[in-house]
């Protein structure tokens, strides 16, 4: 996959970074419902609601973290994920 068609996801917490790199495909929980973030997505901002942020990185495998509160940031294939409290799952 080319690198032009990929996003650069950063999930963080107050405390920590939990997860970044490569990624084809963001789904994340938000105040107006759940979102899903592709290659291309029009700049946003959004509020986040406690659950799941799940990210299919470059080679399809899955990252999925909890996230409570905070927000999430589009903006030229750049995906912020800054939560109060996040953490990897399995």
């Amino acid at each position: 996959m080319a690198t032009t068609s990929l996003l650069q996801v950063s999930v963080v917490a107050a405390d920590q970074e939990v997860w970044s790199g490569a990624a084809s495909m963001v789904v994340a929980k938000t105040s107006e419902g759940e979102i899903g973030i592709l290659p291309g997505h029009e700049p946003m901002l959004a509020i986040l609601a406690g659950g799941e942020v799940r990210v299919t990185t470059e080679d399809g495998s899955k990252i999925t973290a909890n996230a409570e509160g905070g927000f999430l940031s589009v903006e030229n294939n750049n995906v912020s994920v800054v939560a109060s409290a996040a953490e990897l799952v399995g």
